[in-house]
């Protein structure tokens, strides 16, 4: 079985994940901080697209 790890740092989710809704899919993540770590790349991801 494996481990689910932070969508951001690869850090090992417990029960304290966070769960961020980023470009129509949800994602866990370890903390706030990767949480906006995400966000924002996505958001410079999908600017510099168009």
């Amino acid at each position: 079985m494996s481990e689910k790890t932070c969508a951001a740092c690869d850090y090992p989710l417990d029960d304290n994940a966070i769960q961020v809704r980023i470009g129509g899919q949800t994602v866990d993540v370890c903390c706030e901080e990767c949480a906006v770590k995400l966000k924002e790349a996505h958001a410079s991801a999908t600017a510099s697209q168009g």
